[in-house]
C-alpha cells in the first residue's frame, strides 16, 4: 500500500479514538467513577482471594484489646487461626446497624458449628455500650456469642482501629441521626490476621463487602447489589486455606 494512504488511515484511526474514546475516559476520571466503580466496587469474580496492600505490603489487622459483652478481655491474638468478619456499629444506631447485624446473624447461622469462623463487632459508642448494654443487644438479635464478640473499650482506641487500622470510616457527627456516622462495610480477615477480599474485573481487590443491604433484598434504592452472598463464598474459601 502506498505510504501516503497508510498515513491517512493511521491518522483517521487516531482521530476516531480521540473523538469517541478519550472523552469517555475523561468523563469517568472527573466523575470519580474509575476509582469508585472500577477499583473498589467493580463487578466481582470468583477467582482466588487477594490481599489488601498498604505501601506494597500485605495489610494485617493491628493489635487491639477490648472487653466483650461478658466483660472478658479479647484481643487480636484470640482470633488467630480463625477466619472472621469485622464491623463497626453502635446499639442505638437508628439506620444501618440493625440491617448489618441481621446480615451477620445470617452469616453466623450459615457457618453454624464451624469452629474456625468468628465475628468481631466493635462499638463506636463505648461510653454508652457497656457490657450490660451489649448483652441486651445480644438477646435482642439472638446472637450466638460462642464465636461472636461485641467489643467495647476506650473510645479513642476504637476510632483509631476503625479509621487507621481498618480504614473503615467512623466519626462522631451530632448533626446526623444517632449522633455518629459510619460506613456499613464488613472486613474479611484470614486465619493469619491478613485483610482479604475477592478481586474485581480489573484485578483490584474490592477491599470490603457491603453489609447494609439484606441478602434477600438483592439491591438497594441506589442500584447497589448485596454482597452477603459473595462474602459467604469467600469465607468458605478462606476456611479451606
Amino acid at each position: 500500500m502506498n505510504k501516503k494512504y497508510t498515513y491517512v488511515w493511521v491518522s483517521l484511526i487516531v482521530l476516531i479514538f480521540g473523538v469517541i474514546v478519550i472523552p469517555r475516559i475523561v468523563d469517568r476520571l472527573t466523575s470519580g467513577s474509575v476509582v469508585e466503580k472500577d477499583r473498589l466496587n467493580g463487578t466481582v469474580n470468583n477467582e482466588e482471594l487477594g490481599y489488601i496492600l498498604l505501601d506494597g505490603k500485605r495489610r494485617k489487622v493491628p493489635s487491639f484489646e477490648f472487653i466483650n459483652q461478658d466483660s472478658v478481655v479479647v484481643s487480636d491474638k484470640d482470633y488467630l487461626g480463625q477466619v472472621y468478619v469485622v464491623d463497626f456499629f453502635f446499639t442505638r444506631c437508628p439506620s444501618i446497624c440493625p440491617v448489618m447485624t441481621k446480615n451477620l446473624v445470617n452469616i453466623q447461622n450459615h457457618f453454624e458449628n464451624v469452629e474456625d469462623f468468628a465475628v468481631a463487632s466493635f462499638s463506636i459508642t463505648p461510653d454508652f455500650d457497656t457490657p450490660e448494654v451489649l448483652q441486651d443487644y445480644v438477646d435482642k438479635y439472638q446472637i450466638n456469642t460462642n464465636n461472636w464478640n461485641l467489643l467495647t473499650g476506650d473510645k479513642n482506641a476504637v476510632f483509631e482501629l476503625a479509621n487507621a487500622g481498618f480504614n473503615i470510616f467512623a466519626a462522631e457527627m451530632p448533626e446526623v441521626p444517632g449522633g455518629f456516622e459510619h460506613s456499613g462495610l464488613f472486613a474479611l480477615v484470614d486465619k493469619e490476621g491478613y485483610l482479604r477480599s475477592r478481586m474485581d474485573e480489573f484485578g483490584n481487590p474490592i477491599v470490603y463487602y457491603r453489609g447494609a443491604i439484606l441478602e434477600e433484598q438483592g439491591e438497594n434504592d441506589h442500584g447497589e447489589t448485596e454482597e452477603i452472598g459473595i462474602l459467604k463464598v469467600d469465607i468458605q474459601k478462606l476456611l479451606k486455606e
